[in-house]
């Protein structure tokens, strides 16, 4: 059984302070599979954990797709390396929401995530969010799932956002998606 999240207690003035921060990344080199969110929101880089915002649903859909045994709280992100996983952003500055960034940051953050992915070579990289990395890719026809092309042998997978602002995606079909990956990194 899932522990119950609990919303981390953050004043307005303490996500307002958040604004621009960093949020480390999870990484190490030879993981299975890198997730890439957009940027992280206010919350995240408050608490320093990446989708922890209790209505992200990154966390969930994770363990509903069979990458994690149990339901993982942000502030357990570490452990994600166990499992052949880790996270990192397109774009690393926080904001209240991703329609605050521009084309140019996306672009700019795109070839930081080329570099990185060159650097640790994980057998994929999974970034959540279409409209962001067709920016930040410059793949205005790219859909959901499996890309066509690689990143230094890297396969490319894109998924949901899995932001509740997203209401296109339910946690069930999400979590199907997620599971396709899953099956092609040959994960258990």
């Amino acid at each position: 059984m899932a522990r119950k999240e609990r919303a981390p207690r953050v004043t307005p003035a303490e996500l307002e302070a958040a604004r621009g921060r960093l949020v480390p990344d999870v990484t190490a080199p030879g993981l299975r599979v890198l997730f890439c969110g957009i940027n992280p929101g206010l919350l995240s880089a408050a608490v320093g954990h990446h989708f922890a915002r209790p209505g992200n649903r990154f966390w969930p859909v994770l363990h509903r797709s069979g990458f994690t045994p149990r339901q993982l709280r942000p502030d357990e992100q570490d452990e994600l390396l166990a499992y052949g996983l880790g996270v990192t952003n397109v774009v690393a500055r926080a904001s209240a929401r991703a329609d605050e960034l521009t084309d140019a940051e996306l672009r700019a953050g795109g070839e930081v995530l080329r570099a990185k992915v060159e650097e640790l070579r994980p057998r994929w990289l999974a970034v959540a969010g279409i409209t962001a990395y067709r920016t930040a890719f410059g793949d205005k026809r790219a859909a959901v799932g499996r890309q066509g092309r690689t990143l230094a042998g890297t396969g490319i997978w894109v998924l949901p956002n899995p932001s509740g602002l997203n209401a296109h995606w339910t946690v069930e079909t999400m979590a199907e998606e997620f599971a396709r990956l899953r099956v092609a990194a040959d994960l258990p």
